[in-house]
This record gives C-alpha cells, sequence and structure tokens, in this order.
C-alpha cells in the first residue's frame, strides 16, 4: 500500500506523522512524508519518502509579527491588527501549499492519504484521485464531547448541565467555523481540479459523496474521556505516537556528568515557540529555580531561553531526546505542546504547563484536571513567583507525583503507532 503523510507546522505537527511513517513502512508499506522542507532531513533519516511544502507558512511564526501575536504582546488592539496582518499573508501561503501538496499527491498516486487538519485540502487530493483520505488531529478539534470544550475556547463553570451543553456547542462552533472558510479556501482550487462546488452537506468532515471523513485521534484515551457512543465506527483514539530516538544518539558528556552531580533537575523548554523577549524569559526561568531551590536543564532549541551568567546548578543545552532526558528529571515546564506534555507524562513526570495559545492551554488545563501537574501558568502572565511556587507543587506534591506515576504507567502500556496504522489499513480496504 502507497501511504501519503501530510502535515505542516511546528515540530509538535510534524514529528508524531514521521513516527507513524516509521510504524507503516515497517509493516512494508510504501510511506511518503509531505511537509515543510526543515524537516527533510528528519523524515530521510528514517528512509522515508519525502515530499516537499513550502516553508513560509511555518517561517511567518518565527518573525517578530508572529511572535507578537503568539505572545498575546501589544493588548487587544496590538493583537487584532498584528493576527490580522498575519492572516492576509498566511492567505497568499495557503495557496502555494495547496500547489505543493498537489503536486506531491500526483508524484506518489497514493492508495490513501492521511493528513493533519492543518492540511486538510488533501480531503479534496483523495476526492480527485478517487482514494480514501484519513484525518489526523493531535488535539480533539471536531470531537463533539459534552465531558470539555473544543481547544482555543474559553473554560466554563456553569451547572453540570449547562456546563455540558456549552461543551459540546462549542465544537459544533468550531466544526461549523473552520468547514465555512475551507468551503471559501478551497473553492477555487477545486475548480482548477475540474471538480464540481460542494454540494451543501459537505463540510471539514463529510466529503462531497456524503461518506464520513473517518477521524484517527493522535491521543491516549487515558488523557481525555472516550468519544461519545455511536460516533466511533469512523473514529479511533489510537494513543500518542512516540518517535524513536536515533539508534546512535549519545548524551553529551557533560550533561551526564551534571545529572550525576546531585539531585534530578527540573526540565525547563518552550518548544517551538519563542517569545517576544526571550532574555527576560531565562531571567524568569532562572529565578524561579533559584527561588523554588531546584536544579535546572534549560532547552534553548527555538523556544528563545538563552544563554547567560549560569551557575553550577543550571545546564543549557540545544536539544536533547525527550524520553531519555525526561526520565532523568524531577519535572517538566514546558509551553503545552501535545507531543511535550505526552512525553513528560509519559515518563511519569508532573508537568507545569506555561501555554502561549491554542491547545496549550487545553493540554495545561488538561494536565491541572488529572492532578499531574498545577495549574497552568500562561506566558503572558509569567513571573518568577508564579512559576517558582507551579516548581515547588510539581517537585514536592507526593499526590501529584504518584498520579503522574500511575498515568505513565497506563502511557508506556500502549502502543498508538500499532493501533493508527490498524485503522489506517482497515480504512484503504
Amino acid at each position: 500500500m502507497k501511504v501519503l503523510l501530510a502535515t505542516i507546522g511546528t515540530r509538535g505537527d510534524v514529528q508524531p506523522f514521521i513516527a507513524l511513517a516509521v510504524g507503516l513502512a515497517r509493516r512494508g508499506h510504501a510511506v511518503t512524508v509531505c511537509t515543510s522542507v526543515r524537516y527533510e532531513d528528519a523524515v530521510a533519516h528514517w528512509g522515508l519518502g519525502f515530499e516537499p511544502l513550502s516553508d513560509d507558512l511555518v517561517s511567518l511564526v518565527e518573525t517578530p509579527e508572529g511572535r507578537h501575536t503568539i505572545a498575546g504582546a501589544g493588548g487587544l488592539s496590538g493583537r487584532v491588527r498584528s493576527f490580522s496582518n498575519l492572516l492576509r499573508t498566511s492567505l497568499q501561503i495557503q495557496r502555494d501549499l495547496f500547489r505543493d501538496g498537489w503536486t506531491a499527491a500526483r508524484h506518489t498516486q497514493p492508495d490513501v492519504i492521511v493528513f493533519h487538519p492543518k492540511m486538510s485540502i488533501a480531503i479534496h487530493y483523495a476526492e480527485r484521485l478517487s482514494i480514501p483520505a484519513v484525518m489526523a488531529p493531535l488535539f480533539p478539534l471536531f470531537n463533539a464531547t459534552s465531558a470539555y470544550p473544543a481547544p482555543g475556547v474559553p473554560f466554563v463553570r456553569l451547572g453540570q448541565r449547562s456546563t455540558a451543553l456549552y461543551n459540546r456547542a462549542s465544537h459544533h462552533a468550531v466544526r461549523r467555523t473552520v468547514s465555512l472558510a475551507s468551503r471559501w479556501l478551497f473553492g477555487r482550487w477545486r475548480k482548477s481540479a475540474g471538480l464540481p462546488n460542494l454540494p451543501v452537506f459537505a463540510d471539514v468532515l463529510r466529503r462531497a459523496d456524503g461518506a464520513p471523513v473517518p477521524l484517527l485521534n493522535g491521543w491516549s484515551r487515558h488523557m481525555l474521556p472516550d468519544p461519545p457512543k455511536g460516533e466511533t465506527d469512523r473514529m479511533l483514539t489510537s494513543g500518542f505516537w512516540f518517535l524513536e530516538r536515533p539508534q546512535q544518539w549519545q548524551p553529551d558528556r557533560r550533561l551526564v556528568e551534571f545529572l550525576e552531580r546531585g539531585d534530578p533537575p527540573v526540565f525547563v523548554g518552550f518548544g517551538s515557540m519563542s517569545g517576544t523577549d526571550p532574555a527576560r524569559t531565562t531571567d524568569i526561568v532562572l529565578n524561579a529555580l533559584d527561588r523554588a531551590g531546584a536544579r535546572g536543564v534549560l532547552a534553548s532549541g527555538w523556544g528563545g531561553l538563552q544563554s547567560a551568567q549560569l551557575n553550577e546548578d543550571m545546564f543549557l543545552l540545544d536539544e536533547v531526546p525527550h524520553d531519555w532526558m525526561f526520565e532523568r528529571v524531577a519535572a517538566v515546564v514546558h509551553h503545552g505542546g501535545a507531543g511535550t506534555t505526552a512525553a513528560g507524562l509519559r515518563a511519569g513526570r508532573p508537568t507545569v504547563v506555561c501555554p502561549f495559545f491554542g491547545d496549550q492551554t487545553f493540554w495545561g488545563w488538561r494536565v491541572q484536571e488529572l492532578g499531574v501537574g498545577p495549574a497552568p501558568v500562561p506566558q503572558r502572565c509569567l513571573n518568577a513567583e508564579r512559576l517558582a511556587d507551579a516548581i515547588r507543587q510539581a517537585v514536592e506534591s507526593g499526590e501529584m507525583q504518584n498520579r503522574a506515576d500511575a498515568l505513565g504507567a497506563a502511557l508506556r502500556q500502549e502502543d498508538g503507532i500499532a493501533c493508527a496504522a490498524d485503522f489506517v489499513e482497515r480504512t484503504q480496504c
């Protein structure tokens, strides 16, 4: 079977798809990953096929305007202005992505396409090629449930019935909004590809022929309740998709020596997110660790944490495999991306989430609800006192540690990639 996996975004949007691609390839399938050109080497490392997408959308997040928007800087009017400018630029970039994605689909002639919601145009590629397509979200974007609101929608505390109605309505509202935007955004491409206008009933989860789009949820049932009964025929929650550590990887000798010199440190890293003032963020983190009396491992990466005059209780690194690192720390502090959240909890470590926006806030809420971490500390409210208090809770709470241990044990029992691969194979048949 020939499988095309299409995704775009930050590392957190891409690495799980590479992990799934590796799992499918090991079953003998011919697998190609279609994503931003910056990830070509990461894909090639695993011997997978690669098809390029323009890097412009990912690069847009790294511009000063992109950083200000993500960080929520400049007040409401500033955020609205920055968002509007980014949206206009993004729409131009999207058309290049549609072209690149269609080139990849025609070149590979897949039997099935598995796609991230950011590449929902793939539904229309599949229609043009008369093949199935599977949507694979990494957070619950379209799960109509009363258990929690859609990510990005504010949490409310009403009566039990009212809260349930609000939560379910939020999911339907997001689906409707995304569907209307997609209909407008993809219309020109459909016309150029010789496809008819979409019928009224078609939306982001229902194809033009009336068939539902299969939904492969790339997270764990231990983190979120199962989908509502009656909606699971074309839906699977597989478990997280973890990418293996490269066999030849070895830790930095200096890092090993640092770990051996004292108590387990706290890991701090904000992944692919980058705030407007990395130097200030670094100062806050160092101050918070000092107040909490904790040693620290600081990951710079794209997250902007910068080198400073670090004392012997701090270690700065660029990046490190999470599965190796998180087993050796007391707690994990990060931005709340789905992949980093899953990796920390899989290692059984209490988690402090400092979200920037979107689903990061959702995962921060879920960590708190599960009792495996304190209340999230949003980046816009980040200061040394609040972060130090959250770190102390994560490191010192025995109950929090016990809950994290139990959740980690459950997550380690799952094989999300195998379950997801089974689902893709069944869908193609």
